[in-house]
């Protein structure tokens, strides 16, 4: 009786000695909350008056990072369509924003959106005055203009953070063969629904990791915007600081709310990768 070939086993994909559906980094997620737990009970005076006056300040950073981020993923998306436009005035554009933007620190770009770009709009309104010209109270607005801290803070980081993600998509569509995109025109698309229907939703698979580190990095660089008046929790846990000479708590308080939201957020994007993620 001829020998039965036996059917080859389907692969399992490789758990690197993990249990499978279980993220060993919640561990140090809950050690974090624990932490700041028992430091709130143990000595309420002083952590859990500090926990109390840092409450707003890390709403305005939670809120001025998930906007910034929205707004990032729209001009990075805007950037790195122009960044492999056919059109070389539109290349040549998104180019130069990329690396002009990349090549100023952060800091700088913050100090520039929030101090220089309001007296650089009054200059403009007070000149466009000074000829007669109103636009219909354009002018006169653009003479009394002042920054809100908070929008200034999003502006700055959006346009920061803008020019690294559009680096991303840029790579992202560049990595999906060219056959995807050839056979959707050859199917009838044109050059704009072969990118939205076909391009763009395979390279945001193969761009979910990169984009997640870049929110991870956006939370910590957030405490920047505690520079230009804006009341996140880094200067909140300045002005706590100041008022009651107690630095190493304050620090230490503010740096456990960092860890545990970016240990939290990493863990979020971890999961979305591992349900999104197909073998190629």
């Amino acid at each position: 009786m001829p020998d039965v070939e036996k059917p080859e086993a389907i692969p399992r994909p490789a758990t690197n000695g993990r249990l499978t559906g279980f993220d060993r980094w919640w561990g140090l997620f809950a050690a974090v909350a624990v932490i700041i737990v028992v430091l709130a009970v143990s000595q309420p005076d002083p952590y859990w008056r500090i926990i109390k006056f840092l409450g707003d300040g890390i709403k305005i950073t939670v809120t001025v990072t998930l906007v910034s981020y929205v707004c990032i993923l729209v001009v990075g998306l805007i950037a790195g369509l122009g960044r492999v436009a056919k059109s070389g005035l539109i290349r040549g554009i998104a180019s130069v924003y990329v690396e002009v933007i990349r090549g100023i620190p952060l800091l700088v770009q913050l100090y520039i959106i929030y101090f220089a770009s309001p007296k650089l709009l009054q200059d403009l309104g007070n000149g466009l005055l000074a000829h007669g010209l109103t636009l219909g109270g354009l002018a006169a607005g653009l003479a009394s203009f002042r920054m809100n801290a908070e929008l200034g803070a999003i502006a700055g980081l959006t346009v920061c953070y803008g020019a690294y993600v559009g680096e991303i998509y840029r790579a992202g569509i560049q990595s999906i063969p060219r056959g995807q995109m050839e056979a959707a025109r050859s199917l009838g698309m044109s050059q704009m629904q072969a990118m939205r229907y076909v391009v763009l939703p395979q390279a945001i698979r193969v761009i979910l990791p990169p984009l997640g580190n870049e929110f991870v990095s956006l939370l910590k660089d957030s405490s920047l915007v505690s520079t230009v008046a804006v009341t996140d929790m880094t200067r909140r846990g300045r002005e706590f600081m100041g008022r009651e000479f107690i630095p190493l708590e304050v620090l230490t308080l503010v740096a456990l709310f960092y860890l545990l939201m970016t240990v939290f957020s990493a863990r979020i994007v971890s999961y979305i990768e591992r349900k999104t993620s197909y073998v190629r």
